[in-house]
C-alpha cells in the first residue's frame, strides 16, 4: 500500500494519521469494497507500522461511517443500504449547496476560472465515454467547488462523504445519458457562480445532487436512468 518515499512522510505525520490517510486512499481507489475485511495485522505489515496506530485509524473510520466492527469479523468496510445512501446524498445536498453559495459570494475570479476549466475538461471526456475518467473528473469538479468555498469545517465534513461515494460501486457516469445530464448541470452551476448569483448557484447544486441520488437509487435496483 506504500511506496519507497513513505518513510519520510511517516516521520512528518503521526502514525495513526498516516495509517488513516493510507486506508482512505485505498478506499477511494476502490482497493477495498463493501464488506471487505480490514485486517489489522495485514494493514500494519503493509504500512510498516504496529497494530496500535492501525487500530486507531480503523476506529476513526468507524466513527465516520466508513467501517464497522463486530466480534467475529473485526473491522469491515461498510455495506450501504438504501437508507444510508439517502442519508449520504441528503448531507451532500446540504453541504455542497452551501458551498456553491459561498463560492458565488466570495470566490476569487481565478478560482471561478479554474472551475470553468475543470468543467471543460469534463466536457471533452464525455466525447470518449470513459466512465472511470468521467468519475474522476466529476469528483475533481465537486472537490474544487468545495475548496473554493474556503470553509475548513465544511471540507472536513465532506471528506468522508466523498470517500463513501467510492463504496457505492460503479459510477452513474458510466451511463452516457447521465454523463451528459451531469455536464449540463455543471454548466448551469458554473454560469450561476460566474454571475455571482448565490441563490441560483445553491439551488442548482442541490437539484444536481438530488438528480445524482435518483440515478444512484435506480442503478441500485437495476433500472435505467430514464423512466
Amino acid at each position: 500500500m506504500t511506496d519507497s518515499n513513505d518513510n519520510t512522510e511517516q516521520r512528518r505525520v503521526p502514525r495513526a494519521e498516516h495509517a488513516y490517510q493510507e486506508i482512505r486512499r485505498a478506499i477511494r481507489q476502490r482497493r477495498f469494497g463493501p464488506g471487505d475485511r480490514l485486517r489489522e495485522v495485514e494493514l500494519a505489515q503493509s504500512l510498516g507500522l504496529s497494530r496500535t496506530p492501525v487500530r486507531e485509524a480503523l476506529s476513526r473510520l468507524q466513527s465516520e461511517g466508513l467501517a464497522a466492527e463486530n466480534s467475529q469479523r473485526g473491522f469491515t468496510i461498510v455495506e450501504f443500504d438504501q437508507a444510508m445512501v439517502a442519508e449520504l446524498y441528503f448531507m451532500r445536498e446540504l453541504l455542497e449547496g452551501a458551498a456553491a453559495r459561498l463560492v458565488a459570494t466570495s470566490a476569487a475570479d481565478a478560482e471561478i476560472d479554474l472551475l470553468r476549466d475543470i468543467h471543460q475538461q469534463y466536457a471533452e471526456l464525455t466525447e470518449h465515454g470513459d466512465g472511470n475518467a468521467l468519475a474522476q473528473s466529476n469528483r475533481h469538479f465537486h472537490e474544487t467547488l468545495c475548496r473554493c468555498a474556503h470553509n475548513r469545517f465544511l471540507l472536513r465534513t465532506l471528506e468522508p462523504l466523498y470517500d463513501a461515494l467510492g463504496l457505492l460501486g460503479e459510477s452513474n457516469l458510466a451511463n452516457p445519458v447521465r454523463a451528459r445530464e451531469n455536464l449540463s448541470d455543471h454548466a448551469a452551476i458554473v454560469d450561476a457562480i460566474s454571475r455571482r448569483d448565490a441563490t441560483a448557484a445553491e439551488a442548482l447544486t442541490r437539484a444536481h445532487i438530488r438528480a445524482a441520488h435518483t440515478a444512484r437509487i435506480k442503478k441500485m435496483f437495476g433500472q435505467s436512468t430514464r423512466p
